[in-house]
């Protein structure tokens, strides 16, 4: 048996070893054939000449030259260069060996297929301090840089030559595209004292550049105690989206590759196929998926201070971000964080001011670049990735609780520029999550576009409008609400910027915004003939107003204007009135706690002309639906007697009372018809009988009209018939 075992282990031992022989042979016969092949190959030869090309080597009437240049451009725009090939020609432009005539050219040529190499990028860097490159190459070299940023494999070397890279910001030439690039690497660790001083005094010798600026907000997020500056809270976003000519190119060799070059890994550009090249193409709108950096997905990296630092891309759910909270690394391509949950989680839990700059950043480019300046307005309004783009910018908002600065600068352009059917509802959706505008801006801003839009637009889009001024209208509050300081009255309307408004000057704003849509609505029910869907967003819009004291802590009370107040009373649907009733009744509820509270302190008031308007309704509208004094001297609707007697309609006054409303006449023949079904002759006014008064009272709130049933307990003592001796009594 041990002889039969033994025999056994030494056969497969033999098995073993002959399978091992046999697999080395063919990986050496693979690798000779692989030789062979590269050795025959034009291409390899090219890339062997220009590794092997000595310096000083003549350009002009080199006709190997030429031939192997030409060879390497073909088969760049077509197919891109491997990361081996992208190693030599960074290589050979930026060491000279050939001279400077030829570094502009090699470097337009470098298209990656896949990744950049780190390595090549860095000595290359190196390069611009020991050899005489001319400043056009110099400044494209790091155009180059910064396009393809997303595709370098790691950053980890690049952050280590940090300093040498800040260095060149002393050149007016390269300082714009030297501090982007500084912007995309800068982590904590790289903010330093000198650096801080280098820029401010750059700074006082070309004025606030809003290269400069942005680099230094990105500073001072790391740092605030080393940045005293005030970085302007409308500062332009980002910076410049320069003329590239690799992007172009890039596109057609990713659409070429397929799926052989990862969007995420590069600049994510997306081309629809389109009839006319001459159509601008939507490059940055397609979102990017979240990634680490390519071929090193799934590893830990460590920083500079030694600590591990895991990728985003590795946390797969709530629980392991909350383990990692304070080591995760920031994708480069910010726009991926909006395609998951996790980063979002990681936006609102930490609030990291540098992923908040980015992101905004980011969204700048995106937003202005491919919808405020894409002067292609059809192929826009077609275009699947704006669309899903927006939305997912609305999602995002929509998590976060709060818009982004990047946004709201985006649509301030745009609103000038908009024709109101383009991408409707996501530019709605935007402009209801933008934060709190100073009065002193806000009609520039806002209401000057939208009233032009307004009264050029159909009720559909008015309806619309009114619908996103009620929700912009409702979240400043919830801010106001959520972000109030007891103690000096001022508020943070944005955990992300810079702005901080006193309480007066918040309530001008809110009383403009409910100033500027009484306006609209007054006019928009003329123009409209009073149109039901309209007065129905109106009375949306006052619900939120006439709480805003009591509900969200506002110290502010804003009556409606008569131009909806008294549509809305002599309205023919009986919702609107049973919704004005409502809110008049909250109007007072509100009303009456503020008057308590003026009595305690004086710092709070409401003006006595509130209180008169209000009054002044809530007289016409007990006049009109209970005392039947309809028209008559004193009301707040008063037509001439004469013009009266000519429309021949008997007892004019009480057209509008309960009984002979428009809007509620059905129910009070419904009513009559159960009460006296024997009867003949049909007499409404029998209803106003005091034994029969208080059921049609209570049929009509039984109804649904509980507005109606408020209004009615809370400003009538006497529960008697509008008929009765006893002059009716309101506590207004």
């Amino acid at each position: 048996m041990e002889a039969t075992l033994h025999l056994s282990e030494s056969s497969h031992s033999n098995e073993l070893s002959v399978s091992t022989r046999s697999g080395s042979t063919s990986l050496r016969a693979a690798e000779i054939e692989r030789r062979k092949n590269e050795a025959g190959d034009p291409f390899f030869l090219a890339l062997k000449y220009f590794s092997d090309v000595e310096a000083g080597t003549p350009v002009i009437g080199n006709d190997d030259f030429e031939r192997n240049l030409v060879l390497v451009e073909k088969v760049a725009y077509s197919q891109g260069l491997s990361p081996d090939a992208i190693s030599v020609m960074l290589e050979f432009a930026m060491s000279l060996r050939t001279g400077p005539s030829v570094c502009s050219r090699v470097l337009k040529c470098l298209i990656p297929a896949t990744v950049v190499p780190q390595e090549a990028v860095v000595r290359a860097i190196a390069w611009l301090g020991v050899s005489r490159i001319p400043i056009s190459a110099q400044v494209l070299f790091i155009k180059w840089v910064l396009t393809v940023f997303d595709m370098i494999e790691a950053k980890d070397q690049l952050r280590a030559v940090y300093g040498f890279i800040f260095s060149f910001v002393t050149d007016e030439n390269l300082c714009p595209f030297i501090c982007h690039l500084l912007y995309l690497l800068t982590t904590k660790e790289s903010v330093r004292v000198f650096r801080v001083r280098k820029l401010l005094e750059l700074q006082s010798k070309l004025g606030r550049q809003p290269f400069l600026l942005n680099l230094l907000s990105l500073y001072k997020v790391f740092c605030p105690e080393l940045v005293t500056l005030s970085v302007p809270s409308r500062m332009r976003s980002g910076f410049r989206n320069h003329i590239s000519p690799w992007k172009s190119k890039l596109a057609f060799v990713q659409k070429r590759n397929g799926t052989r070059v990862s969007p995420s890994n590069g600049l994510t550009l997306a081309i629809k196929d389109h009839p006319s090249s001459r159509k601008r193409k939507h490059y940055h709108l397609e979102m990017p998926a979240l990634s680490s950096a390519p071929d090193k997905d799934f590893q830990t990296e460590r920083s500079s201070s030694g600590r591990k630092l895991v990728p985003l891309v590795q946390l797969r759910s709530f629980e392991h971000l909350l383990e990692n909270m304070h080591r995760i690394e920031l994708p480069a391509q910010m726009g991926s964080l909006l395609a998951s949950s996790v980063a979002l989680h990681y936006l609102d839990c930490v609030q990291e001011e540098s992923a908040l700059l980015r992101l905004n950043f980011w969204l700048g480019c995106a937003l202005q670049e491919e919808i405020l300046f894409c002067r292609d307005g059809g192929a826009l309004q077609n275009s699947d990735e704006a669309l899903q783009f927006l939305n997912r910018l609305l999602l995002t908002q929509h998590f976060l609780q709060e818009g982004f600065s990047s946004s709201e600068a985006f649509l301030y352009k745009f609103l000038n520029i908009w024709d109101g059917c383009l991408l409707r509802p996501q530019i709605f959706g935007l402009l209801s999550n933008i934060p709190v505008v100073p009065s002193i801006r806000i009609k520039r801003l806002l209401f000057e576009p939208l009233m032009q839009l307004y009264f050029t637009s159909s009720p559909f889009f008015k309806c619309g409008l009114l619908e996103c001024l009620n929700r912009m209208l409702t979240k400043w509050l919830t801010w106001h609400s959520v972000y109030v300081l007891e103690d000096d009255l001022d508020i943070s309307l944005n955990s992300h910027t810079f702005i901080n408004m006193s309480l007066s000057g918040f309530k001008d704003s809110v009383k403009e915004l409910v100033h500027f849509v009484g306006r609209l609505a007054t006019v928009g029910l003329q123009v409209e003939s009073c149109h039901s869907l309209l007065l129905s967003f109106i009375l949306d819009f006052y619900e939120t107003v006439c709480d805003m004291f009591l509900k969200y802590g506002l110290p502010l009370i804003v009556m409606p204007p008569p131009g909806i107040f008294y549509p809305a009373l002599l309205a023919t649907d009986s919702v609107s009135v049973d919704r004005l009733a409502y809110i008049m009744y909250r109007y007072k509820v509100n009303l009456t706690s503020a008057k308590s509270q003026e009595k305690l302190t004086e710092a709070f008031h409401i003006s006595r002309q509130t209180f008169r308007e209000f009054n002044n309704y809530v007289v016409d509208m007990v006049n009109c639906l209970w005392n039947s004094k309809m028209f008559r001297g004193g009301t707040g609707v008063q037509l001439n007697e004469e013009l009266l007697l000519k429309s021949e309609v008997a007892q004019y006054w009480s057209s509008f009372d309960l009984v002979h409303h428009p809007a509620f006449m059905g129910y009070a023949v419904d009513f009559h018809a159960k009460c006296w079904p024997e009867r003949k002759v049909m007499e409404l006014t029998s209803i106003k009988n005091s034994k029969v008064w208080d059921w049609y009272l209570e049929y009509v709130f039984t109804q649904g009209y509980d507005g109606l049933r408020h209004f009615v307990h809370t400003n009538i003592r006497q529960q008697l018939p509008p008929d009765s001796s006893i002059m009716q009594q309101h506590q207004g």
